[in-house]
């Protein structure tokens, strides 16, 4: 079974190279070799090109792409795309999950053929997430009851940063989803898979936040609103017009 990773990156020239060569260490710990790190770039300017060129010269099994545009959903579609592994996923740079849950989502997936797609989650009972910040906090938890009450998620976490699945299961969902270049797609991804009833493993991992996110509070929160609008539309009123 051939494993492809993904890494959305922008602008991580502090954190490039130790979440790859962290990635790579750790996968040879486990004596698993059957995998490629696909690292796709969306618009750095700073310097994580040359960083990434480097890693594949100093590992034969790390890739590099760069693309046009902005955003971990237009990345994590160009990794998809890219990929030769039986099941492809994606892992945030800063490796906030818990690199041992890579290792168990190997093992799952090599021994639970049902199992189609793991969705890593930051607030299942079982989960231990540390180093929250209080307003991260009320708006990942306010995100979530907006996804239950207009979209019915099931799942009980939506971008952790860790999402594997099989994938012809992913260029099925990747078919069926919007071109939205944004986290928000990553959502969008979960919940059609939802809906079309695919066996989804809500797995609960070990996470630490990383105060050196990249990512934009509020103006994630915006456009997550205007998506969520958009797909109340698409999944409860069209449909019945």
């Amino acid at each position: 079974m051939m494993l492809t990773i993904i890494f959305p990156v922008l602008n991580e020239r502090l954190r490039l190279e130790s979440g790859i060569t962290r990635t790579v260490e750790f996968l040879e710990k486990i004596e698993f070799r059957d995998y490629e790190i696909i690292i796709v770039d969306n618009g750095s300017e700073d310097e994580t090109p040359g960083i990434a060129r480097g890693l594949c010269k100093k590992y034969e099994r790390v890739k590099y792409e760069r693309i046009a545009v902005r955003g971990v959903g237009a990345a994590f579609r160009r990794g998809v795309e890219l990929s030769s592994g039986e099941i492809v996923g994606y892992m945030d740079i800063d490796l906030s999950t818990n690199i041992k849950h890579l290792g168990e989502a190997v093992h799952i997936f090599q021994t639970r053929p049902e199992i189609a797609y793991i969705n890593g989650s930051r607030f299942a009972r079982e989960s231990d997430t540390r180093g929250r910040k209080w307003y991260r906090r009320i708006t990942s938890q306010g995100l979530l009851i907006l996804l239950k009450c207009f979209l019915r998620m099931k799942s009980t976490d939506a971008v952790c940063g860790f999402t594997f699945v099989r994938r012809d299961a992913a260029l099925s969902l990747i078919e069926g989803c919007s071109n939205d270049n944004g986290w928000f797609y990553m959502i969008e991804f979960l919940l059609r898979a939802e809906k079309r009833g695919v066996n989804i493993l809500d797995y609960p991992v070990e996470w630490q936040e990383d105060y050196n996110t990249t990512v934009k509070v509020f103006k994630t929160i915006c456009n997550y609103l205007v998506q969520i609008a958009r797909l109340f539309w698409e999944f409860y009123i069209r449909k019945n017009i």
